[in-house]
């Protein structure tokens, strides 16, 4: 067997263990440049742009409540303290609105599972 073929078994194994080793380094490089910090920003660099975590005003007993994050708010929703009559707020809005014309709030009422009842 000639071993100055390209198609040699043994180029072929040396060629593909390279394209292992360098697949490695790129997934080894990815990883290191998601993680990376940049001072000045809340998040970590991402591959991608992110938008900035939601934070939510409620209006709870007449009165205007948070920031909620989404989780907060979520458990909100779960305690029956929010629902769709209720007016909220978040940077880039114009004016208040009920939760229920407010698509993320939306998302997080569907996301949320209904009350436990046992006779049901």
């Amino acid at each position: 067997m000639n071993n100055d073929n390209f198609f040699s078994i043994d180029r072929l194994v040396e060629f593909g263990l390279g394209l292992g080793v360098a697949q490695q380094m790129v997934n080894s490089m990815n990883h290191a440049l998601r993680n990376t910090y940049i001072p000045g920003t809340m998040n970590p660099m991402e591959g991608t742009l992110q938008k900035p975590p939601s934070a939510f005003f409620v209006i709870l007993d007449g009165k205007q409540a948070g920031p909620f994050s989404e989780e907060e708010l979520t458990r909100l929703i779960a305690q029956g303290a929010v629902d769709k009559a209720t007016y909220a707020w978040k940077a880039g809005m114009p004016n208040w609105e009920r939760c229920e014309n407010v698509p993320e709030i939306l998302r997080l009422v569907a996301l949320c599972p209904p009350p436990f009842n046992p006779e049901a």
